[in-house]
C-alpha cells in the first residue's frame, strides 16, 4: 500500500480503534474501514469500550481526516496512522486512558505513546482507574467465540 495520504471524512465509528471513511474525490469515493495504527482499545462489551468509541466519535465522527496506510490487517481492514481535524487519534485515544499502546505499529510512527501510556496509568485516568484492567488482546482471548462445526450434507 504505498499511499502516502488519504484525505477522507469520517463517517461511521466501530468501536474505539476502528473507523470508516469515505475517501476519494466527488463522485468517486471509496468506503475505507481503518484500524488505527499504534493502539488497541477495548472491545464495545468490556469496560470502557463504550467510553472508547464515544471519544474517537468526538475527535472523528463527520471530521475530515487524513490517514497515512501503513497496513492491511487480517480482517482486510487498512491499518492507518490518523489525524482527525489535526488531532493525532492514537496520542488522544492513549492521553485519555481510552487505549493501550499496540507495540508492533507504536515505534515507527509514534515514539512518545509509551510515555504517554505510563502517565495515564499512574494518574489513574480512564481505563486505568480499574484495580486490573485487561487488556483488549486477553479480552479477546478469553471471549474467543468457538470454532464451528463444518457442515457436511449428513448433519444438515
Amino acid at each position: 500500500m504505498p499511499v502516502s495520504a488519504l484525505f477522507c471524512l469520517v463517517v461511521a465509528i466501530s468501536d474505539g480503534d476502528t473507523l470508516t471513511a469515505r475517501c476519494g474525490a466527488p463522485g468517486a469515493y471509496q468506503q475505507v474501514k481503518v484500524r488505527i495504527a499504534a493502539i488497541d482499545a477495548p472491545e464495545r462489551k468490556q469496560a470502557f469500550g463504550q467510553r472508547a468509541r464515544q471519544h474517537l466519535a468526538q475527535l472523528c465522527f463527520r471530521q475530515r481526516a487524513t490517514l497515512h496506510p501503513v497496513d492491511e490487517d487480517h480482517y482486510g481492514r487498512t491499518v492507518a496512522h490518523v489525524r482527525c481535524g489535526g488531532t493525532d487519534v492514537a496520542t488522544a485515544q492513549v492521553r485519555a486512558g481510552l487505549a493501550w499502546v499496540y507495540t508492533p505499529y507504536a515505534s515507527s510512527g509514534h515514539p512518545g505513546l509509551e510515555a504517554l501510556q505510563r502517565q495515564a496509568r499512574s494518574s489513574g485516568v480512564g481505563l486505568w482507574s480499574q484495580k486490573r484492567p485487561l487488556a483488549p488482546w486477553d479480552y479477546r482471548k478469553r471471549h474467543a467465540r468457538p470454532a464451528q462445526p463444518a457442515r457436511t450434507l449428513q448433519n444438515r
